[in-house]
Parts: C-alpha cells; structure tokens; sequence
C-alpha cells in the first residue's frame, strides 16, 4: 500500500469573505465549486491552482483560535513552490501582505519565505 498524492488541504477560516478573497484574488487560486450548508450555516469552498484540485476553504460560526502560533501540536504551515520567490514577495507586500525576510534552507540551498493568510495561518513559499 502506499499514498499516491496530496488531495488537499482544509482551512477553517473566521471571516469567509476576507479569505475567499485572500486565496482568489492574492494567491490566484480559481473557485472550483462554492456551496453554503444550510444545516451548518458554513460556506465549503474549493480551489485548484493550476488544474489541481487543493484547498478547501471552510467557514463554521465561532471556530476556536489556533492553540499557539506556530508550535502547537498538528499542522505547522502550508508552502507553496514558486519560480520568482522574490517578484511574489514584492508582489504580497505591494498587497499589504507582511512577510518575513528571504531565507535560505541550510539544506537544498533553496530560497524561501513565510506570511500569514487573515487567519494567521503559516504559509511559505519555496523556491522551486
């Protein structure tokens, strides 16, 4: 047995159109289908980035906070690889995105960066 692919990743966000357009309009993922669950008075929505299917955006009414930033126990961040690491962050600071300083991983060599999506999420983007 063995695991293939990542299918994606689900987000809980606190405002859903702050970060439906963080995800669309900053980070140019496409809405693949948007459904609003009556019975859950939460929005489900799902982006692909290229023609993959990846994030699932989730609103729910109160969601708790995340336990500590970024060291609690479960997922640490999500990255992205991108090919002009540093025309994105000109770009998401011309966004008003706050990102951290260009760094480099002691061990590929590679460049890479992180910011935060309106929830405080971790992201980085990898120099690919």
């Amino acid at each position: 047995m063995k695991i293939d692919t990542i299918h994606h990743i689900a987000i809980i966000c606190s405002d859903y159109d702050v970060s439906k357009w963080f995800y669309t309009q900053i980070l140019g993922f496409k809405v693949e289908q948007e459904v609003y669950r009556k019975e859950r008075a939460s929005y489900k929505l799902d982006l692909s980035l290229n023609g993959t299917y990846l994030i699932e955006l989730f609103s729910f009414p109160n969601p708790p906070k995340r336990a500590s930033f970024p060291e609690a126990t479960g997922l640490r961040h999500i990255a992205f690889g991108v090919r002009d690491l540093k025309a994105w962050k000109d770009y998401l600071e011309s966004n008003n995105v706050i990102c951290q300083e260009i760094r480099i991983d002691e061990f590929t060599g590679k460049q890479f960066f992180f910011f935060n999506d309106p929830d405080n999420l971790p992201i980085e983007l990898y120099e690919i």
